[in-house]
């Protein structure tokens, strides 16, 4: 009662808030007319309690009500006091801050400070703000996560693309310009997707990560080709030189970040045009972001490369780059100024692993068997868990667990599980309501006994419907229409025709008996006729457990709306209606949803194999590639049902993202594959791995320790992102740098023809230093023995026996 009232002083007082919240209250305390002090002196509350309606009544308003043999309330548990507000919203528009800021001012503020002095008394509150509140709390609390995990990328970076002390080989500027660059595509793709109109949502704020990953696989794999593209020391390049070089190696690295990106693209942009709202803006926002993120990785990175290419071999400094160090390269080792013995590039320690290590062990004989057995248990695995994933109601775990709003929903579980969710009948046309008068007024009835079964609908009583018409029945009935302007009323007791029955019910709803029915009705603005009427009822709870949890129950709540639907067309002697809840929009999205992911990640993977088959120009590999990714995305759906992530609009969006990011790790090998020449396909599938290995499990680092931090958020968005992340880079670079070698090995291709030019150019060349080794050999071996030929004719002998 204290929370109440100070509630109301609050809003009576409040210029701002004055009159926002005069509209319908509905609780057990309007017996005592919300007045503490009657309360108080009350010396039989239980007695009073007992006329606050019928059994069904005092059952709905309060939680686990007992009675005794004559049906008197004895004892419960729980009771509710709601507030319903009048909508302020402009017409089409959806925010109402006029009653956002009553609910944080007036209630939210007041209840969070309810008194705890009643040791047995416990409140628990919720306002229709609050869940967007606290879920962007959730998200703004972990915003230094984000922060840390930019912060390992760019160490991670620095670390990989040079070396990790500053000095001569160090790349730490190059790090941040991977940042920059991403920060751009970040800035340019948000700025043209808000230009064209999409929303902007809690889910985007993944956004960042998707650019980041995706961005620094583009920089490994353009730093590595420019590395490789090196055949002198540095010292010895002039400007031209290194403006050449970077031209071969975009030709070399720009060919396979175009395929992936024109793939991560098309996966995307397919995926934009989804019935889900959510996930076509999140997609055509991505789909934006890459674009502008090739741009800028094939332009601005690769400047700022060559100019940090031009300071390392002028001996500059990193950071203050118009500082010339004090020792000049030649002064230092070659290990230290990282030219080796000034052939040019030479292979790290990646590259050196898959070259030695790596792709001798999988594409042995015995390797690939192991492989191929390994890869189809998954595949297994994957298939099973995708044809058992479920589509839940994951809205409760969009709420941190030590949010308010947890206990709230935890203490409606316990206390009131049969209220559920709102459900309003909507009748329209004057005339046909007027005619079907009687029928309307008694829709309870037809609306009794459907709880236990579908549409779930609750028993009726004065907490779970509300009837207008049954409302101005009862007061013809007992006081006739003297206080309604004393319109007069036909043998049936209504008024005689619709015209009055309309005049009737705009008196009734600003009397006390009708207030609580104001919202229920609407008007014509000029003509002031009867457009429709309401009827609010309530479902019952739909909840179910699962892993110990409770969580909504998404196949009944389907089930009640179809149910509700198909029953409002059965009444085909009312007027036309239709049933309506905002949970509906939801629930849509349930019946769609599995649908949709499905026909998205198919679209997607068609739509890729399709940019793959142009770029790669190779239908063989292409088709390899293809397969290669949708067995890996199968084993993520396969996954994510062992890992107990169930099919909801956060889910679904990282799976089409999955397409996007798997595609990069197996698009780059497959590409260099058809760029190394040869008949033999393992030592192809080895200079791969050798080539272009090292960039594509960088990448995969970073993109994993980009997220990994993500798993200590409280934000379920986060969470969920990054364990279908962990599982996209696990599987997609496994796939890619495993079982797509041991594939092109034993399937692939022959490669480029101008890769089998320069491969017989290349052995011509190495045949002819052969050659010439052994003519010198044939010449040295000619003059050592001519030379012991002519030391035996010189030579005396002598026997001695």
């Amino acid at each position: 009662m204290c929370v109440h009232v100070q509630v109301q002083n609050d809003s009576a007082t409040s210029s701002d808030l004055s009159g926002v919240c005069g509209c319908l209250i509905t609780s057990i305390l309007r017996m005592w007319n919300y007045d503490s002090t009657l309360l108080s002196q009350d010396e039989d509350i239980l007695a009073t309690l007992q006329n606050y309606g019928d059994k069904e009544d005092l059952e709905a308003a309060l939680s686990d009500a007992t009675f005794d043999e004559s049906g008197n309330i004895v004892s419960a548990e729980a009771f509710q006091i709601t507030y319903f507000l009048q909508s302020g919203a402009e017409t089409g528009e959806f925010n109402d801050p006029i009653n956002e800021e009553w609910e944080e001012k007036a209630f939210l503020n007041i209840a969070e400070g309810a008194p705890t002095t009643q040791t047995l008394l416990k409140v628990d509150y919720f306002a229709t703000r609050s869940f967007g509140d606290e879920f962007g709390g959730a998200i703004s609390g972990d915003l230094l996560l984000v922060q840390i995990s930019y912060a390992i990328v760019f160490l991670f970076l620095a670390s990989n693309l040079g070396k990790v002390k500053p000095g001569p080989g160090s790349r730490w500027t190059m790090s941040f310009a991977a940042l920059v660059t991403v920060g751009l595509s970040i800035g340019a793709g948000f700025g043209i997707s808000s230009a064209f109109g999409l929303f902007y949502g809690p889910v985007h704020s993944l956004l960042p990560f998707i650019l980041l990953g995706i961005g620094v696989d583009d920089a490994f794999v353009i730093v590595n080709a420019f590395d490789r593209e090196r055949k002198t020391k540095r010292s010895a390049e002039s400007n031209s030189d290194l403006a050449l070089r970077a031209g071969r190696a975009l030709a070399r690295a720009g060919a396979s970040i175009t395929v992936t990106s024109a793939t991560d693209l098309v996966a995307f942009g397919i995926s934009s045009s989804s019935s889900l709202p959510a996930l076509a803006s999140f997609c055509g926002y991505a789909a934006i972001g890459v674009f502008f993120l090739w741009l800028f990785a094939s332009t601005f990175f690769t400047a700022t490369l060559v100019l940090d290419e031009r300071r390392q071999r002028d001996n500059r400094m990193e950071c203050v780059c118009c500082v010339t160090r004090s020792k000049t390269l030649e002064e230092l080792d070659p290990e230290e100024r990282q030219d080796g013995d000034g052939a040019g590039y030479e292979e790290g320690l990646f590259a050196k692993y898959f070259r030695n290590y790596h792709a001798p062990a999988i594409l042995s004989t015995f390797g690939k068997l192991v492989v191929i057995l390994i890869f189809g248990g998954l595949l297994g695995i994957g298939i099973w868990g995708a044809i058992n994933l479920s589509v839940e109601d994951t809205q409760r775990a969009f709420i941190p667990s030590s949010s308010y709003i947890t206990g709230w929903i935890d203490t409606v579980d316990e206390y009131y599980p049969t209220t559920g969710i709102d459900l309003v009948f909507v009748f329209e046309d004057e005339d046909k309501i007027y005619n079907a008068r009687d029928s309307l007024a008694a829709l309870d009835t037809r609306l009794t006994g459907l709880s236990s079964e579908p549409p779930f609908i609750a028993e009726p009583s004065s907490e779970t419907y509300r009837n207008v018409l049954q409302g101005l029945k009862a007061e013809l009935e007992i006081n006739g229409s003297v206080n309604l302007g004393n319109i007069e009323l036909g043998d049936d007791n209504w008024p005689t025709n619709a015209n009055d029955l309309s005049t009737m019910l705009r008196t009734y709803i600003f009397t006390a008996e009708g207030s609580t029915y104001v919202r229920d009705l609407s008007f014509d603005n000029t003509t002031l006729a009867l457009e429709a009427i309401q009827i609010r009822s309530e479902y019952v709870r739909l909840t179910k457990k699962k892993n110990g949890k409770t969580i909504d129950d998404s196949d009944n709540q389907i089930r009640a709306m179809d149910a509700t639907r198909d029953l409002v067309d059965s009444w085909t002697d009312l007027p036309p209606s239709f049933p309506y809840s905002e949970k509906f929009i939801s629930i849509e999205g349930f019946k769609i949803i599995r649908k949709e992911l499905f026909l998205n990640v198919g679209l997607a993977l068609a739509a890729v194999s399709i940019i793959v088959l142009v770029t790669v120009a190779s239908p063989i590999t292409a088709f390899i590639i293809s397969a290669n990714v949708a067995c890996c995305i199968v084993e993520i759906l396969g996954f994510m049902h062992l890992f107990g992530i169930a099919i909801d609009s956060v889910s679904v969006i990282n799976i089409v993202l999955a397409v996007g990011l798997s595609i990069d790790y197996s698009a780059h090998v497959g590409h260099c594959f058809m760029t190394k020449g040869g008949d033999d396909k393992n030592a192809r599938a080895l200079e791969s791995l050798a080539d272009i290995g090292s960039a594509v499990l960088s990448g995969a680092l970073t993109t994993f320790l980009a997220v990994v931090v993500l798993l200590f958020s409280k934000s379920y968005v986060f969470v969920i992102l990054s364990i279908q992340f962990a599982l996209t880079v696990g599987l997609g670079v496994t796939h890619g740098l495993v079982l797509l070698p041991v594939l092109l090995s034993i399937l692939g291709p022959k490669a480029f023809t101008s890769a089998e030019k320069d491969a017989i150019e290349t052995e011509e060349i190495n045949d002819d230093d052969d050659d010439d080794d052994d003519d010198v050999e044939k010449k040295t071996e000619s003059k050592e023995i001519g030379a012991s030929e002519t030391g035996d004719k010189g030579k005396s002998a002598c026997v001695i026996s």
